[in-house]
Order: structure tokens, then C-alpha cells, then sequence
């Protein structure tokens, strides 16, 4: 689903709270408890928040949003990062790029830089860059995960340690207020931790929902990426984390 700016500050206000109830919710938004349960049925389906008795509350840290919904999820914010990405990408370099579905709109965006060299773990990625002739592909051998067409497993590691590449470019599920970078599938996290190591750059694309957002398995921390692009100031929590892991932002508009 597409949040509409009340959605969104009912979001806003959950994670701020971790629990809150309808009626605490209607008060802040000033609107009816009856708007309050249409919105988080809605974004409950969507697996963006979770009804617990006398409240509302953040969904599971065990398992993530589909990959069909997170396809269409703040799918406007993505193309902005992945635009200001693509900016920033330097014709003939080389690349390290992960699973998810902003990962997958940077590739959109690089389809017509040239001489790129692209080593990737996911097959949407490879899919999307094999229409640029002036880009080289290479993907990762592995077990494939029909949901998200990702590559992952102890082969996937072998396999990128092979490469040491100019930029890596990563995705994530959740930023901790410590500046930890969480996901949820523990083999999805070992590749991209791999993909840390064997990148000279670390750019890590996120949109604004993905601060304070829980997981459970922790890939890195924010002192291991060299420049954030996200679509909206981080919250004032995470200035702090982001000033002393040294992190250059970058704000799409």
C-alpha cells in the first residue's frame, strides 16, 4: 500500500510509542477511532503494524513484509534514492549490489550508465542491468529463493569473495537507534556482510521506514557504511549514531 500522510503519522506515532491504543491514536491525529481501525486494518494486511489486545504495535521482528508488497511500498521513495544513487555512480566502476527492492530500482536507474561491471546476488538485478550492453553482469552461484528470486548460501560467499569492487551497494530491513543494520534471513545477512568486506564503499539505500523498524538478525552497524541515501531527514534519534559512525547523507528530492 501507498500511506497516505495520515497513515503515515499513525505510523509515525506506533513507533514512537512501540504500543499505543486506537483511542490514544484518534486523539493525536483528531480523527474518529473508527478512521483510527479502518487505517490499521489496512496496514495490518499489509504487515506494516500488528493489533495486540488494547492496542496497536510494530509487526513481528521475525518475519519480513512480502516481497510483492514491498515491490509497491513507498515505491515513489525508492525510485528518488535510487535516482540520486545513480547520480552519484561513476561510469566504469565496479559494483557489489543486494537483495531488495530498492537494490532493484537503483539497477533500474543505472541502465544507461556505461562500462559498469556488476556482481550481484539477486537475479532482478541481473535481469533489469542485462538490457544495458555497456554494462557487465555477473551473478553469484547459490540457493535461489523463489519468493524474491535472491541467491544466497555458503556458495554465494565464495563466490563474491573472489571480487573487490569500487562500491558496494546494499539494502537493509532495519536501522536500530545504536546505528545496528538488521534483516531478517540470517543466509541473506552473511552474503551482504560479504559484500561489506569486499567493497572500498559501503552506500546503503533506505527509506524512511526502515528507522526503528525491528529485525531480528544484526548484519552490521552504521560505522561500517560510508554514505546513507534515504528519501527524508532521519529522525533526531538517529543523528546522533549517524554523526559518530562519520555516515555521509544524502536526502533524495
Amino acid at each position: 500500500m501507498i500511506l497516505n500522510p495520515r497513515q503515515r503519522a499513525l505510523l509515525d506515532a506506533v513507533r514512537q510509542h512501540l504500543t499505543i491504543s486506537v483511542e490514544e491514536l484518534a486523539l493525536q491525529l483528531e480523527v474518529t477511532p473508527q478512521t483510527v481501525r479502518r487505517d490499521v486494518k489496512l496496514m495490518e494486511e499489509a504487515k506494516l503494524l500488528a493489533r495486540y489486545h488494547g492496542g496497536v504495535g510494530m509487526p513481528s521482528s521475525v518475519e519480513n513484509i512480502d516481497y510483492s508488497q514491498r515491490q509497491v511500498l513507498n515505491s515513489d521513495a525508492k525510485r528518488r534514492i535510487a535516482g540520486a544513487v545513480a547520480r552519484q555512480v561513476p561510469a566504469g566502476c565496479s559494483l557489489l549490489i543486494n537483495i531488495g527492492t530498492t537494490t532493484e530500482e537503483v539497477a533500474r536507474a543505472l541502465t544507461h550508465h556505461q562500462g559498469l561491471h556488476v556482481v550481484t546476488n539477486n537475479l532482478n538485478v541481473a535481469a533489469i542491468l542485462s538490457d544495458n550492453p555497456k554494462c557487465e553482469v555477473i551473478v553469484a552461484g547459490g540457493v535461489l529463493r523463489g519468493r524474491d528470486r535472491g541467491i544466497v548460501g555458503e556458495a554465494t560467499i565464495d563466490f563474491i569473495r573472489q571480487f573487490k569492487v569500487d562500491i558496494g551497494i546494499i539494502g537493509i530491513s532495519s536501522i536500530d537507534e545504536d546505528g545496528s543494520l538488521r534483516d531478517f534471513d540470517a543466509r541473506e545477512v552473511k552474503v551482504a556482510q560479504t559484500i561489506i568486506e569486499q567493497s572500498r564503499e559501503v552506500w546503503l539505500v533506505a527509506d524512511q521506514d526502515k528507522f526503528g523498524r525491528k529485525a531480528l538478525v544484526r548484519m552490521a552497524h552504521l560505522s561500517q557504511v560510508d554514505c546513507l541515501f534515504t528519501d527524508a531527514k532521519p529522525p533526531a534519534a538517529f543523528a546522533r549514531v549517524l554523526q559518530q559512525a562519520k555516515v555521509k547523507v544524502v536526502v533524495a528530492n
